[in-house]
């Protein structure tokens, strides 16, 4: 019997009152509806596709394969589990990275040639162990700032992840945000989590949900977890998967936080091993998302969207390799993309059939090649953290 009490997601907690305007005692606190974002705070971002000003763009300084764990190993295709099972707690191989460092140098060129101000994240040896009460680790890597962090407003949360291997990643970001929040901005972080064996279902194995198994998780509710990577934004609304770093527990734990000015709306996600919305249910622009059709059915989207163009993703283009083959990513990080503004995005260029789509769409895309990226987390839109976009707070639905 489950010792802690069960969190529902429910988004009727916010009426329809107040999800229509700020309550006072959020208007008092943030007064930024219509505001001009320049004269605030050099942090502003309130959706997916406003003109992108300021990015933080991960780093492979220091990255290491993360120690085993449940969390990590479960959360891999099945073919890469192997390979981070044996390196688990050594530096990932030169050659490796200097893959992957090609690819990231040609996408920092993509934004500044955009004019977005690109940053960057301190380096830091993540090979190092270090030592909690009651566990032990090795840490990972900054590749990337969308899972730790998420921006909403003038505000920086810190994200309680759930990776033992990522406790200390938050070092590498500190001298940034001291500089964003002398100069304005907000800084909070959720409550540290314990990270205690307690919070993981070690009896956890895939659910064959084709075969009408019930969806299992890696983590529990015995304390608030979640990355941020799991959460978008459009204005007022965000929407969140509950998936196998983020339970309801953290899901509770921002919508309270965030408070009657805006509602969070939970996707279900198809996918057995959920990790990340990002890669199932991407919004480009005012009035247009971009779904994977394998892990979200569109029947049952929240009724917030029917209004929506709801672009159903091509499969994603076969690729190969040894980067491909080691991918910490599914397939469908093919979508994980990166609105530079409401017309153009960064698109990987492995997937012809996507940017011919997106053409049709009416969109813009920049391909650029970002595969071997993979092994250290993610795409275009995992491997950035939007700092500042030209905009302000508005409902789109």
């Amino acid at each position: 019997m489950d010792r802690e009490p069960q969190i529902t997601a429910d988004s009727a907690l916010i009426d329809d009152a107040s999800a229509n305007g700020f309550s006072q005692g959020y208007e008092g606190r943030h007064a930024l509806e219509g505001r001009s974002p320049a004269t605030r705070s050099p942090v502003m971002a309130w959706n997916e596709w406003d003109p992108l000003e300021e990015v933080i763009v991960g780093s492979l300084d220091g990255a290491t394969i993360p120690t085993h764990h449940l969390t990590v190993i479960f959360n891999l295709p099945r073919a890469a589990q192997p390979f981070y099972r044996f390196a688990s707690g050594w530096k990932y191989p030169k050659f490796m990275k200097k893959l992957a460092q090609q690819e990231l140098d040609n996408f920092i060129s993509i934004l500044a040639g955009e004019g977005v101000k690109v940053r960057r994240p301190d380096p830091v040896d993540f090979s190092k162990k270090f030592k909690a009460p009651r566990w032990t680790s090795r840490g990972f890597c900054v590749a990337c700032p969308r899972d730790p962090y998420l921006v909403i407003g003038d505000e920086i949360i810190e994200s309680p992840m759930c990776w033992r291997s990522r406790y200390f990643e938050g070092d590498a970001y500190r001298s940034l945000f001291k500089e964003y929040f002398r100069a304005g901005a907000r800084w909070t972080s959720a409550p540290r989590p314990q990270l205690t064996d307690d919070l993981y279902n070690y009896d956890y194995r895939v659910p064959n949900l084709k075969a009408g198994e019930p969806m299992q998780f890696t983590v529990n509710e015995f304390e608030p977890v979640f990355d941020a990577a799991d959460f978008v934004r459009c204005g007022r609304d965000l929407f969140v998967t509950r998936s196998n770093v983020t339970n309801l527990m953290g899901i509770e734990w921002l919508r309270r936080h965030l408070g009657p000015g805006f509602r969070i709306h939970e996707i279900e996600s198809r996918c057995p091993q959920p990790m990340h919305i990002d890669s199932s249910f991407m919004p480009l622009a005012p009035g247009k998302v971009l779904v994977n059709p394998d892990y979200i059915d569109v029947e049952k989207l929240p009724a917030v969207l029917k209004k929506w163009d709801v672009l159903i993703a091509p499969r994603p283009d076969p690729v190969s390799g040894f980067m491909s083959k080691i991918s910490m990513c599914s397939p469908w990080t093919s979508i994980n993309v990166l609105a530079i503004d409401e017309k153009k995005i960064v698109v990987d260029q492995s997937q012809p059939t996507l940017i011919k789509a997106l053409k049709d769409w009416g969109f813009d895309p920049i391909p650029a090649p970002f595969l071997s990226y993979g092994p250290f987390g993610g795409s275009f839109h995992c491997a950035t953290l939007d700092v500042r976009r030209r905009g302000v707070l508005k409902s789109y639905f």
